[in-house]
């Protein structure tokens, strides 16, 4: 059976904002054009210059993916986990029932700290699971080159005979492509019952059976049908993501840092929150480390 090819259905711009404290991000899933994308949540293309960062925040029901493009990034949380982000380097963090973290420059550090952070909902079995993590560092990030000057990171899911040893509890695909000549072709495959998106970071390429074109900073929301997303580069330097997942087709409540399914679990997220319980024990008085040091 021929492959049927999936289109652009639409195009959204990502906004420059301020986030956390003096941080710089490019966001479009999670804003108004573009609420949510089931099962995903919210992207966030972050472009962070010290003293900027994300100081202590609570997140509860969803997963965090933090890939790392340039600089270094540091994690630390209240439950003892500490980690240092450097180029190509991979976190996937399940907040499930409770998480308090840190995510701050080293300091000292004079570069940029630029990656994308993308949400990923879970299903309400998950939601209120133990926190855990996935780090993979640069050289672990599985890759495949299928042609000259086309370079794949295999972050989540598969691509041309590549998987990766991540383990998604809500069905997902993280591909980062980079084609390095204009007119550089490439065919992703994708699950007939994932919903996807691409996100471009650098150059313009055209993308889907439509040919749409885009350069830098745009989501582009594929068609549910179809189980092949098709590229030319357009220019050289050509940097995208092709993220997808299975949707869950539950409902979402998110309120800031809380994502679950009614407003009664929100209200109850904010009171374990604030109570410290129910995942949240000892988070009222954690210091972090990190932020001491980033705050001096």
């Amino acid at each position: 059976m021929a492959s049927v090819t999936r289109s652009i259905v639409k195009s959204v711009l990502s906004r420059e904002q301020m986030d956390g404290v003096g941080a710089r991000v490019y966001r479009s899933i999670g804003t108004q054009a573009l609420r949510n994308l089931d099962p995903f949540l919210m992207l966030d293309e972050f472009d962070v210059e010290p003293p900027a960062g994300f100081p202590l925040h609570p997140h509860r029901g969803f997963e965090t993916v933090t890939y790392l493009l340039d600089g270094k990034f540091q994690h630390e949380d209240f439950k003892g986990h500490r980690g240092l982000l450097t180029p190509g380097c991979l976190q996937w963090m399940t907040a499930g029932r409770g998480i308090v973290h840190a995510e701050l420059p080293v300091k000292g550090q004079t570069e940029r700290a630029h990656g994308l952070q993308l949400w990923v909902n879970l299903a309400s079995k998950d939601k209120m699971i133990e926190p855990s993590y996935q780090e993979f560092p640069a050289d672990k990030v599985v890759s495949v080159s299928p042609t000259p000057g086309l370079d794949i990171k295999v972050i989540a899911g598969e691509s041309y005979g590549t998987k990766s040893p991540v383990f998604t509890r809500t069905p997902t695909m993280f591909i980062d492509v980079k084609m390095a000549k204009k007119g550089l072709t490439m065919e992703q495959s994708i699950p007939a019952d994932f919903r996807g998106f691409i996100y471009t970071l650098e150059g313009k390429a055209s993308f889907g059976g439509s040919k749409h074109v885009a350069d830098a900073h745009h989501t582009l929301v594929l068609s549910d049908e179809g189980t092949t997303i098709p590229v030319e580069a357009l220019s050289d330097n050509c940097h995208f993501v092709i993220i997808a997942g299975r949707p869950l087709n539950e409902p979402i409540v998110q309120y800031g840092p809380f994502v679950m399914n009614t407003k009664e679990e929100i209200y109850q997220a904010f009171a374990d929150y604030e109570r410290g319980q129910n995942g949240f024990e000892g988070a009222n008085e954690f210091v972090s480390e990190i932020e001491k040091d980033w705050k001096n």
